[in-house]
């Protein structure tokens, strides 16, 4: 990891023209390093895998980085963005078919848990900078059926809260931070997850803890923690959530918790993890600084070397107000459609994704129809926005090969 961040830190030279791949540079990566083998050699050792202390530990960690009180593992950020609203459904009695705005730009997961939890989505278009919800676009979309905002912060870098929260009060909305994307980043000095009710994480391959599969919901609400995890674990009785519920009890307490027990008071889901799962995030936990660090010099790295193409491409945007975590490294062609500078990435063996494209997803076209008119910088986003990888795993030629590759494209 340090030797990787100190290339990371050096200065972009140029491209080698010899240097040919053997394997794919990818969005992501991850490496089981001495921490994360000894947490699972520990639990291997427990022959414990449902929840324990090695997931406990997490969850405290984890929510603490995140200015949270308290924080609830699942078994992706999908399953966690699930239950925070049914969680918030439940409490104050929403109706099917009430409304949640989503940001036109975001993982399909941010918008399919609205419908899986019978509500709808009503779109938000994006800034056409950060790619995140624009603020000056909600009181547009709200009705008096609106009950809730997802504001998505993606791709490692928050949105602009201030002003967002400022319009949830004045609607009275409640708010679940999507932070799937961006873990560890602060907005004006606070940390996202922090903001709404409710925020939601991920750990997932190629995110910046991972985990494998994975997910977390973090509330400063205790009620709503309650609520979390039982609705996670089926939607069982919060007397008993794991099996040491019942121990070390008083007599009358194990009697009520055996009666209780079996109950289940909500409807909800089979969303756990395990303690493997838990212990390889402990140790990606460790290494947490490293880890960002690498991202953002890899990043900058990055934007150094394609600086002179800034005519034809849009660099990442990072305001002053917040931290930019670099899940992933975002390019937008300014005036042409992406497809031949991503093929042609492609073919020379670097990975590359397109930015979050969800209002021109088959499932919602054939729902509502075309979007994009409606949405013209989503649509923009749509049509010419991909990303690359900056994790720390990359090499500094790695790098420079991109750049390298980046350049032949718009020679040719």
């Amino acid at each position: 990891m340090g030797r990787l961040f100190r290339q990371a830190l050096e200065r972009p030279g140029r491209a080698s023209m010899t240097y040919r791949p053997k394997s794919q540079i990818g969005v992501g990566g991850l490496v089981l390093g001495p921490r994360e083998r000894k947490y699972l050699g520990q639990v291997i050792r427990s022959s414990r895998l449902s929840y324990g202390p090695m997931t406990r530990r997490f969850e405290r960690r984890f929510a603490a980085a995140h200015g949270c009180r308290f924080g609830v593992f699942s078994n992706s950020g999908t399953s966690a963005l699930h239950i925070a609203l049914a969680a918030l459904k439940e409490r104050h009695g929403w109706k099917d078919e009430d409304e949640v705005l989503v940001p036109a730009v975001t993982f399909v997961a941010t918008a399919n848990i609205v419908f899986h939890n019978r509500m709808k989505p009503v779109f938000v278009d994006v800034d056409p900078e950060t790619y995140n919800i624009d603020p000056a676009q909600l009181e547009r979309r709200i009705t008096r059926r609106t009950r809730a905002l997802i504001p998505v912060h993606l791709m490692g870098l928050p949105c602009d809260m201030d002003p967002i929260l400022k319009v949830c009060r004045r609607n009275k909305l409640k708010v679940i931070e999507d932070s799937c994307e961006t873990a560890f980043a602060r907005y004006r000095g606070r940390p996202v997850g922090s903001f709404g009710d409710i925020g939601c994480f991920s750990t997932y391959v190629a995110h910046y803890i991972v985990t494998g599969v994975g997910g977390f919901s973090l509330t400063n609400d205790a009620d709503l923690a309650v609520r979390l995890r039982s609705l996670m674990n089926h939607g069982r009785d919060s007397i008993y959530l794991n099996i040491d519920d019942d121990q070390g009890v008083t007599r009358g307490r194990l009697q009520e918790i055996v009666e209780r027990r079996f109950r289940f008071v909500s409807m909800g889901h089979s969303f756990r993890a395990t303690e493997l799962e838990a212990a390889i995030g402990l140790g990606q936990l460790d290494s947490m600084r490293s880890i960002v660090r690498a991202r953002q010099a890899n990043a900058r790295y990055l934007s150094e070397g394609l600086k002179d193409l800034e005519d034809r491409l849009q660099l990442p945007t990072v305001p002053p107000d917040r931290d930019h975590m670099f899940m992933m490294y975002p390019l937008v062609l300014r005036d042409e459609a992406k497809t031949g500078l991503v093929n042609f990435l492609e073919e020379g063996k670097v990975e590359t994704r397109d930015i979050m494209p969800l209002i021109n997803q088959p499932v919602y076209v054939k729902r509502y129809g075309d979007l994009e008119r409606r949405y013209p910088v989503a649509a923009w986003v749509n049509k010419s926005g991909f990303y690359v990888g900056c994790h720390q795993y990359l090499s500094r030629r790695e790098l420079d090969y991109v750049i390298g590759r980046i350049h032949a494209y718009f020679r040719r």
